[in-house]
């Protein structure tokens, strides 16, 4: 349609016309209430940052001499704070001559990854930064279900069609070199 056509089109309408497509060959124009437009738009925007989830990184600082209490105390909280769906930064400070023994902030970080492995993963290893070791903590995510079995099935009677299947034993792996094998409390 010409553009003159259309200009005259939306003005017997009482509406806008509206560059759609400027680009395009030719350009694209559409026939609409420009305000009407301009609120929609705004509300999906508004519904779209609605159901945005924002993720908060909440952080627990140990020492290296931090007695089982207060292990458990600060545990607890990174356990609801990772069921709430926000990471956790596990931290452990050292000051002055506990540097020598980074081995202790270690086997904290290793106990605490063993305690959240039920519900967290690891996502940045133990690391030094600094004075301070860390490591970072994110939700598991849910596994997803299994289907179920048809109706028509019974799990007691095995399947008369299907022949039966041989298990062969698993070939074992070479055994790793005593040099080669690396303690799991080392991070550096």
């Amino acid at each position: 349609m010409d553009t003159r056509d259309a200009i005259q089109e939306a003005r017997k309408r009482g509406v806008d016309l509206v560059e759609i497509a400027p680009n395009a060959q030719p350009p694209v124009a559409k026939i609409i209430d420009y305000g009407k437009f301009l609120y929609e738009q705004k509300k999906k925007a508004h519904e779209a940052k609605k159901k945005q989830v924002t993720v908060s990184v909440k952080e627990i600082k140990f020492r290296p001499g931090t007695d089982d209490h207060d292990y458990n105390y600060r545990m607890e909280h990174a356990r609801q704070w990772l069921g709430e769906g926000d990471k956790v930064r596990a931290a452990i400070a050292f000051r002055g001559r506990e540097m020598t023994h980074r081995e202790l902030g270690a086997k904290i970080l290793a106990k605490l990854t063993k305690e959240l492995a039920d519900i967290a993963d690891v996502e940045v290893s133990p690391k030094m930064e600094g004075y301070q070791m860390f490591t970072i903590f994110v939700p598991r995510k849910a596994a997803p279900e299994k289907k179920k079995k048809p109706a028509g099935h019974s799990t007691d009677q095995p399947n008369a069609a299907a022949p039966e299947k041989k298990r062969e034993p698993k070939a074992e792996k070479p055994a790793v070199p005593a040099a080669a094998a690396k303690d799991p409390d080392e991070i550096f």
